[in-house]
């Protein structure tokens, strides 16, 4: 009995040292924390900080902030969230917007700067290393917030491009000087310390951004269906760029921004890999990581004196007022919407790894004392729960302006029950086609994508159709672990253009995606009969594909489209269709048609990434093939026969390209039809109406 009592006494004394214990108590708050705060309309992120606060050394102290699985916890989570936001960044965006991200840079690290150190010098009567040093923590940001707009879907705005962009310049800039300063303390500051930092910032961005990306891109295609070690391969690549970053004497932070930047093109943002890295790191990382954040905060500074009260209220409110105008002025040199405004303030306003990077190495340094030090840890606290609230509003109102925006189809919720129909016919060669599907498909859309096989209708039809699904089953689990629905059709039918057709119809598709088994069958398969009669009676959006290599092995996408194909009904979704599938493999698009064309293009929603060249010499059709490279993408729009947009040139075209290109990537496009398609024949030749 004694020696039962001493076991509890042993692993429930205070601070909690069994590491099981730890563990459980750590994910108890974050399993209770979200739903606790969410009934009182408070963000998560508010919550787990304020739940560290209560459990920390300064609180109930059941936990240690110096617990080493805590401390590796926190560190993982940190690295995790840079990397994240490196990850989700639309690079399309990044590239069309990185004069916009320095200039945000520019803001938001120069005014903080600017207003906070004569504050700290001349009022508070801090010594000039001290004073740059605490001055340069208020140009600092941390995206704790950035799980908020992640998780409402809002990511992907130019204001959040730009914030995240400008985190890379404005934390770079800060942990140089912190450098600097350490360097000036010691008496180190000299002409080689700049050449060594150059030198490492040049061999890391070397590394991360040359070495990483091809190895990565080697990996990948050889280990495409290695669910978990594909995810190993990527926490391998975040902590080893974190370790290289500290290896040249920058923060592991930037090193993990950097990662994410280097693996953005090859993680498409709605393949399973990249649910599986979000699901990891916001169900524990990034908790812990918050949850550690709060452990540091110690409420009693704020009674120890009215010295800690000022430094922390003046520290807090510098920071605060800072961020604030830098928004300000980037909304008014970029003409950004004042809901943006509040956006990009509301990202850029928690400070959290880098500011406690800089005042505990400060601290320890002995530049910064302990005053600064409790009122860093309470501004933490107070912009982390600020920012919070900010960004969340924001990010609402954001969603509620799209909303009513009726720039596209997808705007006014035309997908919300898109569906996409993948008629299969050998299920060991459509790996690439379940793939392109998966980009393609609207997130808002519940629907199923379908993948239909058509079975010939004889004696051993029942077996064959078990044998389809089985063969599906790979397929299916990769659609489910990316939280993509998807469901398996079959039907019976002597013809299976024929069964297609009927299938289409019945489901009500939007999208049919049709392949070819191989490039020795292109012509037979595109133009022969089976298939002539589907592109003939088929009236939703047909998309014709041969996909020659990997889709993340594509550097550009090439569309041809025909004069007046924004006069077909389908117009909207191909562009909305194109403009998604630039974004989730983060390459260029360049349009070559008519400037009609491309004008209506350019008013849609989510295509900055458009380029256009004008193309209009269908005589001479593939006078074009000259703007065609190794690894881009060719896309034909072309129009069914009898339709507006429809000319001679385009029924011969896919022959053409299939000969000239072999080793391309190629998509036919049909967009869907406007007039009724009457039957022909008799039979098993089904009527289809539009």
């Amino acid at each position: 009995m004694l020696g039962s009592l001493s076991i509890l006494n042993i692993n429930f004394s205070l601070p909690f040292t069994n590491p099981v214990l730890v563990f459980a108590t750590l994910l108890l708050i974050i399993f209770v924390a979200p739903i606790v705060l969410r009934r009182l309309n408070v963000p998560s992120v508010i919550g787990l900080i304020l739940a560290g606060v209560l459990i920390g050394p300064h609180g109930l102290n059941w936990i240690d902030n110096a617990n080493a699985g805590v401390e590796m916890f926190s560190t993982i989570g940190l690295l995790y969230i840079m990397f994240i936001v490196g990850l989700e960044l639309d690079l399309n965006e990044f590239s069309k917007n990185k004069n916009k991200s320095l200039g945000f840079g520019f803001y938001t690290f120069i005014i903080p700067l600017l207003i906070g150190f004569p504050i700290l010098y001349y009022l508070l009567d801090y010594d000039f290393n001290t004073s740059f040093l605490t001055a340069s923590m208020f140009s600092t940001h941390t995206l704790v917030t950035y799980p908020i707009v992640s998780r409402l879907g809002v990511s992907r705005n130019e204001a959040v491009a730009i914030t995240a962009g400008g985190t890379i310049f404005t934390d770079t800039a800060v942990l140089i000087i912190l450098a600097v300063l350490l360097s000036n303390s010691e008496g180190g500051l000299n002409f080689y310390f700049f050449v060594k930092l150059l030198l490492s910032l040049a061999l890391f961005s070397g590394i991360m951004f040359f070495v990483i990306p091809r190895l990565a891109k080697w990996y990948f295609r050889r280990a495409q269906y290695e669910k978990y070690s594909n995810y190993i391969f990527v926490l391998f690549i975040v902590f080893l760029a974190g370790f290289l970053a500290e290896l040249g004497g920058i923060e592991p932070i930037i090193g993990a921004f950097a990662a994410g930047l280097a693996l953005n093109k090859l993680i498409p943002h709605t393949s399973a890999l990249m649910n599986r890295i979000e699901f990891i790191g916001n169900s524990l990382f990034i908790p812990v990581f918050l949850i550690s954040v709060g452990m540091m905060v110690n409420v009693a500074v704020v009674l120890d004196g009215v010295s800690t009260l000022i430094i922390a209220g003046v520290l807090t409110l510098v920071a605060l007022i800072g961020k604030w105008v830098a928004a300000y002025a980037t909304q008014k040199t970029y003409k950004y919407s004042v809901v943006q405004r509040n956006l990009i303030f509301g990202l850029s306003s928690s400070h959290a790894a880098a500011t406690l990077a800089i005042i505990i190495v400060g601290y320890k340094a002995g530049i910064l004392d302990e005053y600064i030090l409790n009122g860093t840890i309470i501004l933490i606290l107070i912009t982390c729960i600020w920012a919070s609230f900010v960004t969340q509003k924001a990010a609402k109102d954001i969603i509620i302006a799209e909303e009513d925006e009726p720039l596209s189809a997808s705007s006014m919720g035309e997908f919300a029950q898109e569906k996409i129909l993948v008629p299969i016919a050998n299920p060991s060669n459509i790996g690439k086609h379940v793939e392109l599907a998966l980009l393609l498909k609207d997130k808002k859309s519940v629907n199923p994508i379908s993948l239909l096989g058509v079975v010939e209708n004889n004696v051993e039809a029942e077996k064959n159709i078990v044998g389809f699904r089985k063969n599906l089953k790979e397929f299916v689990e990769t659609a489910t672990a990316a939280e993509v629905n998807v469901d398996i059709l079959t039907t019976i039918d002597h013809n299976p253009a024929d069964g297609i057709l009927r299938m289409a119809r019945e489901t009500m598709t939007d999208i049919v995606i049709l392949g070819w088994p191989g490039r020795v069958g292109f012509i037979d398969k595109i133009l022969g009969e089976k298939v002539d009669l589907i592109i003939r009676k088929m009236d939703k959006n047909l998309w014709m594909c041969s996909i020659e290599s990997d889709l993340i092995d594509h550097d550009r996408i090439i569309v041809i489209s025909p004069p007046l194909a924004e006069k077909e009904e389908g117009f909207a979704l191909w562009v909305e269709k194109i403009a998604k599938l630039s974004s989730e493999l983060s390459i260029p698009v360049l349009h070559l048609g008519h400037p009609n064309t491309q004008e209506l293009i350019a008013r849609h929603k989510g295509v900055g990434n458009f380029t256009f060249e004008p193309f209009t010499d269908w005589d001479n059709h593939l006078s074009f093939s000259d703007r065609i490279k190794k690894k881009d993408m060719i896309v034909i729009v072309s129009a069914h026969s009898g339709c507006v947009s429809h000319i001679p040139a385009l029924d011969n075209l896919p022959y053409r390209l299939g000969r000239k290109f072999p080793e391309h990537s190629k998509i036919a496009i049909f967009p869907k039809q406007h007039v009724p398609v009457t039957q022909v024949g008799g039979g098993d030749d089904y009527v289809v109406f539009p």
